[in-house]
């Protein structure tokens, strides 16, 4: 999954759980549910800090963000015109990233 993508799932995560509680769900199927997102939420954040934690301090500073949004950005941007259209995020290929892309 791209980094992009672990950042959409985060939020996606938040949305699901809002709207779950939202609709009425019985109260202990709605906490169950939600711990369960938390979870995977957690577990995706980790997984993002370490994809961003350039000086593997533990910790992102708003240089390590602003380098790896810069280079999320770079990759989306097919066509090089410096805008992200809808066909360029719709169309974005989602992947692992490797050592190299870090």
């Amino acid at each position: 999954m791209t980094k992009t993508g672990r950042v959409v799932s985060v939020c996606a995560l938040a949305v699901a759980a809002t709207v779950g509680l939202a609709m009425g769900q019985d109260a202990s199927k709605a906490d169950k549910d939600r711990d369960k997102r938390l979870a995977i939420g957690e577990t995706e954040a980790k997984q993002m800090l370490l994809l961003m934690d350039k000086d593997k301090n533990g910790k992102v500073s708003k240089q390590e963000f602003m380098s790896f949004m810069e280079a999320e950005f770079a990759r989306l941007d097919v066509n090089k015109d410096g805008e992200l259209d809808v066909k360029e995020l719709t169309q974005s290929q989602v992947h692992i990233h490797t050592a190299s892309h870090r």
